[in-house]
């Protein structure tokens, strides 16, 4: 069994037409290959390399992380004398990645990573939430490292980056008791000691993932006398230097393997990453939008991994003398299932691919080369697309996944309601994504604003731009509808001239938009195999029928009526 080499829409998103883009501009014209003896001669050098890495976390996801799911859910972390001990099963899964050479992946070369592009790294993470959404968790949290290598400076990179190789843990320790989605009301408190030429952290963190990790990325106040954003900086701890303490594990309804802690700071050393007063506005930014794509991923992987399960459990249950899969109610559940998860899976990686090619282009431009007008045209347009993406997929997937394993129970029936099937596993750990990394709410916030000044309108217009095949010209006449609904529901809306009333109807224009925007991409995966034509019918006519529920909705809605609600 292999997680990677079974799923054949991995390797069809692996090997989209815009990955010689992405890897070319990663790889900066192959530069690496004269000091480094494993870094890729070429595009086809470096796919390979892509394909080889994958196989080995598919095998090992497959084998190892799948089979140790269960115990670790029953197991779970504990904490002995300030300290997080993993179940049995959790460090087996750390070591045996660890062992395989596969941390750090995305991270430059010189700090002993494979430089892999975003998409493979996603991917990544992908395959392992389908073995344990739970141990996803400590796996995704290396991108940390990513915000290292990005803001921080080259004596703290050299530090701290090579050792994620080595199976260094991290964390983000960023809310509090009293600051959880209002990050500006962090209190931890960062003072300068000029005797020790080190911050010290004094305060607590809660609902820290993965809280007792070797090397933590810590949100604290360094401005004295500061309310707001602007007074908090951004810090680096090694758990070597002691001064944090694990007070306590959470005991949650799922991903029971990854240690949610409440901490302790008592002048706990640490060390300033970038600049101060830009540890909210612009670091903890960029790492909540490299966490959400990582929440995707997970969404993604565990969507994967319930489908699976209840296909097969359709396909051997027998009821009234035959398979349960050969009922209508049966069938056409498996079949919406499978098209939000192929709709999920290509905005996860149409996304990735926008952050990718975003990210490279402002990397060369950091480092001082001059893009061409074409270059920096492409750099703002990715960019864009990446800002709004990222909480499209964030909500669309968490919220589908929530559902396949919601829909994964019901074919089991009753069984699946007992712990001896992995579905009620995968439903209580599907419950969490639509919250953490921001809410489904706070990714409407985060998305309307490309919904409203029609951003969102022009990336539909892309894709409709696009030639399909004669046989699918009738969906794409659907979704040209669907776009028009969304255009016509904006101004609605727009028209009514009131803030309160744009944030009453914001969930319902994000998801006109979304469903527009997966069902055009979903459409152009059917134009490239016929492995997705029936999800792409079958996904166009679902997001059709909630295009036109939200459409009448907001065209019917009268404003004094929002008061009904409050």
């Amino acid at each position: 069994m292999n997680f990677y080499s079974d799923n054949e829409a991995l390797k069809f998103h692996l090997n989209h037409p815009q990955m010689k883009k992405c890897v070319d501009l990663r790889e900066n014209n192959y530069a690496d290959k004269d000091k480094f003896d494993y870094a890729p001669e070429n595009f086809e050098d470096a796919m390979d390399s892509y394909d080889k890495v994958m196989e080995i976390i598919g095998d090992i996801s497959a084998n190892v992380l799948d089979k140790n799911a269960e115990e670790v859910d029953h197991e779970g972390p504990q904490v002995i004398d300030g300290r997080v001990k993993y179940a049995r099963g959790t460090q087996e899964n750390h070591d045996v990645l660890t062992q395989a050479g596969v941390y750090g992946i995305a991270l430059p070369r010189k700090y002993n990573g494979l430089n892999f592009s975003t998409v493979p790294y996603v991917m990544a993470a992908e395959i392992v939430s389908r073995g344990d959404a739970g141990f996803a968790n400590i796996w995704g949290l290396q991108d940390c490292a990513e915000t290292i290598c990005e803001f921080a400076t080259e004596e703290i990179k050299q530090e701290f980056l090579p050792r994620i190789h080595e199976g260094k843990t991290c964390s983000m320790d960023l809310t509090e008791p009293d600051a959880g989605s209002d990050l500006q009301a962090v209190q931890l408190k960062a003072t300068y000691d000029e005797a020790k030429g080190m911050w010290m952290l004094n305060g607590v963190k809660r609902f820290i993932t993965n809280g007792d990790a070797d090397i933590k990325l810590v949100l604290a106040r360094s401005e004295e006398g500061t309310r707001d954003g602007r007074g908090l900086s951004y810090f680096v701890h090694d758990r070597a230097w002691g001064g944090v303490r694990v007070r306590r594990i959470e005991n949650k309804l799922g991903i029971k393997g990854s240690p949610t802690c409440e901490l302790v700071f008592t002048n706990a050393p640490a060390r300033l990453v970038g600049e101060r007063k830009l540890g909210l506005i612009k670091y903890v930014m960029s790492l909540m939008n490299g966490a959400r794509l990582g929440v995707g991923a997970q969404s993604v992987g565990l969507s994967e991994a319930a489908y699976r399960t209840a296909l097969k459990y359709a396909g051997e249950r027998e009821q009234f003398g035959k398979a349960i899969i050969e009922f209508p109610a049966v069938y056409e559940l498996l079949a919406v299932m499978k098209a939000k998860l192929d709709a999920a899976r290509s905005v996860l990686y149409e996304t990735s691919r926008a952050v990718d090619l975003s990210k490279t282009y402002a990397a060369m431009v950091n480092e001082g080369v001059k893009l061409t007008p074409e270059q920096r045209a492409e750099m703002k347009l990715y960019q864009r697309n990446a800002d709004m993406l990222t909480p499209i997929l964030k909500m669309f997937s968490s919220e589908y996944a929530n559902q396949i394993a919601y829909d994964a129970i019901q074919i089991h029936g009753g069984t699946g309601f007992m712990k001896d099937f992995p579905v009620e596993r995968m439903y209580r750990d599907a419950r969490i994504l639509t919250i953490y990394e921001g809410t489904s709410q706070l990714q409407v916030v985060a998305a309307i604003r490309h919904v409203l000044n029609g951003n969102a309108s022009k990336l539909i217009e892309s894709y409709e731009q696009e030639e399909v095949k004669a046989e699918l010209k009738p969906l794409r006449e659907i979704l040209k509808r669907m776009h028009a609904e969304l255009d016509k529901a904006v101004e609605t809306v727009k028209g009514m001239g009131n803030d309160e009333l744009v944030d009453f109807h914001a969930r319902r224009l994000v998801e006109i938009a979304g469903y527009t925007i997966l069902g055009n991409l979903v459409l152009l995966d059917a134009n490239r195999s016929e492995a997705f034509r029936k999800s792409a019918e079958v996904f166009v006519a679902y997001g059709e029928g909630m295009v036109q529920r939200h459409a009448s909705f907001i065209a019917a809605f009268k404003p004094e009526s929002v008061e009904f609600y409050k």
